[in-house]
């Protein structure tokens, strides 16, 4: 094969590879979510909804998610994201959700982030944590339609569900729920609560190992001044003993020279 039919090889190739490229990548970039950890039936997650920036000339401003109206959740609390203003809108249920023996007669029904002093620039993605609960126990997924605007006034729907085994060109961003806990708080509670048991047993086997040692060092401080005490008088009786001695001797003498 001649130098020249290498390059043409070659050069077909490369096109080939950047029309792929080109092809998969705006279908790649879009709005998702991810849970932080697990996202379990009947619990409570943190969510990340990672917003990316497809354009090259424009930067996103403004993040709406809509919440699902077929599972509505109780709890919706957003994290702060510096740069971005935050709007919570809430809505009436049609029927009252009951969450630790409350009614729930309203619940968040979207989200809008708006920038306030910061954007998402081309080649950048933002993320936005959102903490909610509880989770439906009847349902596999969740489906959070979002809208991305941009600050040259275009807007991009992200709110196509997808159907079978092909992702649409606009897919919504879709929540896998994983199978229920036995006490619906996950993992890192458990964990948590592990972490501290364990810490107040280690608290106490420390506080009982220092009462121990605190005895014990009584105990050998009250044996030592006993010992001492009884050298003491020990030697006490052998000074005496030995002055009655000598006193005896010199009595002695003297008898012998009278």
């Amino acid at each position: 094969m001649s130098a020249t039919n290498v390059s043409r090889i070659a050069i077909a190739a490369g096109v080939a590879a950047s029309t792929v490229l080109l092809l998969a990548g705006p279908a790649a970039a879009h709005v998702s979510v991810q849970p932080q950890g697990e996202a379990a039936k009947g619990g409570y997650a943190t969510l990340n909804f990672k917003v990316p920036n497809e354009r090259d000339k424009a930067s996103t401003v403004k993040v709406e998610v809509n919440f699902p109206a077929d599972h509505p959740l109780s709890s919706v609390t957003p994290e702060a994201v510096p740069g971005w203003k935050i709007a919570i809108t809430k809505g009436k249920l049609d029927k009252p959700l009951e969450v630790h023996g409350k009614k729930i007669t309203e619940a968040v029904t979207k989200v809008t982030w708006t920038a306030d002093g910061s954007k998402i620039a081309p080649g950048y993605f933002q993320q936005f944590p959102v903490s909610v609960g509880q989770l439906p126990e009847d349902a596999d997924q969740l489906v959070f339609k979002a809208i991305q605007t941009y600050d040259n006034k275009e807007v991009v729907r992200w709110i196509e569900e997808p159907k079978g085994g092909e992702e649409p060109d606009s897919p919504a961003p879709v929540l896998k729920l994983t199978a229920a806990t036995e006490d619906h708080h996950g993992g890192a509670a458990d964990k948590a609560g592990d972490d501290d048991s364990k810490a107040d047993h280690n608290a106490d086997d420390q506080a009982a190992s220092a009462e121990g040692d605190k005895k014990d060092t009584h105990a050998a401080s009250s044996s030592s001044s006993s010992s001492d005490t009884t050298a003491r008088t020990l030697g006490i009786i052998g000074i005496l003993i030995g002055i009655a001695g000598v006193a005896f001797g010199v009595l002695a003498g003297r008898r012998r020279t009278a």
